[in-house]
């Protein structure tokens, strides 16, 4: 039985089931209420985990949730990549988000980080694209490495996703966002493509089994959560338990489907 018309749930994470390591509990116990209800999937930009961590942590919080639950930017970034023929890249991101890349592409070479020495280090001569992703075991000696590849014409640039920060408890952190900042200052080059929200692309394999209109994202951020909604022609319930303002709302151009303070007062 669809619940206000809607078959299918696409949540955010960070701000909307949780924020850091701290369930929302009105946001957990809507999803644990309705879960044989509607068809419930989760989609995070952030890319500085792997989809088992996701999944524990929400297993940790009595959610069912298996990977056939998970969407995430890598899946439009390795069709991409295939698609452009890329076989060897240098990925700015920590050892989570690098064991999910090759998980999901195992053909793909990664040049080494130069401050690690596994065996079969590709080195920068076979690298054909840069892939900035979230770091959070950046270091010096990437941020290098990654501006030495980036001033190469022939080195293809992308990102995970374009959001400037990460929702924390103590307050926002640099996210991808800020690390193009950063390298725009640095190189002069932006990312040919940002994959993530807002690119409708992410939503590619709920928009191939649902009809839009039984569809709703719910979300914390209007330049991502909501405007990926508006890109793919679906609506749009922003809770108020992150990033977003209600004053923030307002000066919206048109307001999302529903505003809640959480999920569980939908």
């Amino acid at each position: 039985m669809p619940y206000l018309g809607k078959r299918c749930f696409a949540l955010d994470l960070d701000g909307t089931v949780y924020l850091g390591a701290v369930p929302i509990k009105g946001a957990v116990a809507f999803i644990r209420q309705h879960w044989n209800e509607v068809d419930f999937y989760f989609l995070s930009n952030n890319t500085s985990k792997s989809t088992d961590t996701y999944i524990k942590k929400l297993n940790g919080m009595g959610i069912a949730a298996t990977a056939a639950h998970m969407l995430s930017p890598t899946m439009p970034l390795v069709e991409h990549l295939r698609q452009t023929g890329i076989q060897c890249a240098y990925l700015v991101g920590n050892e989570d988000y690098r064991a999910t890349l090759l998980a999901t592409m195992p053909e793909l070479l990664l040049a080494d980080a130069p401050d690690s020495k596994p065996a079969g280090n590709t080195g920068d001569s076979c690298v054909e694209a840069v892939i900035l992703a979230y770091d959070t075991e950046l270091t010096y000696a990437k941020l290098v490495r990654a501006a030495h590849l980036l001033q190469k014409p022939d080195v293809a640039y992308f990102a995970t996703h374009p959001d400037l920060v990460c929702p924390d408890p103590a307050g926002p952190l640099p996210d991808v966002g800020s690390f193009i900042a950063l390298f725009e200052k640095a190189t002069g080059r932006l990312p040919q493509k940002i994959f993530g929200k807002p690119d409708p692309a992410v939503l590619a394999p709920l928009l191939a089994r649902y009809p839009r209109e039984s569809v709703v994202i719910v979300g914390d951020r209007l330049p991502t959560d909501k405007k990926l909604a508006e890109n793919a022609g679906i609506d749009f319930v922003l809770v108020l338990s992150g990033e977003a303002t209600a004053q923030d709302a307002a000066r919206e151009k048109t307001r999302p489907w529903r505003i809640v303070k959480n999920l569980g007062l939908l």
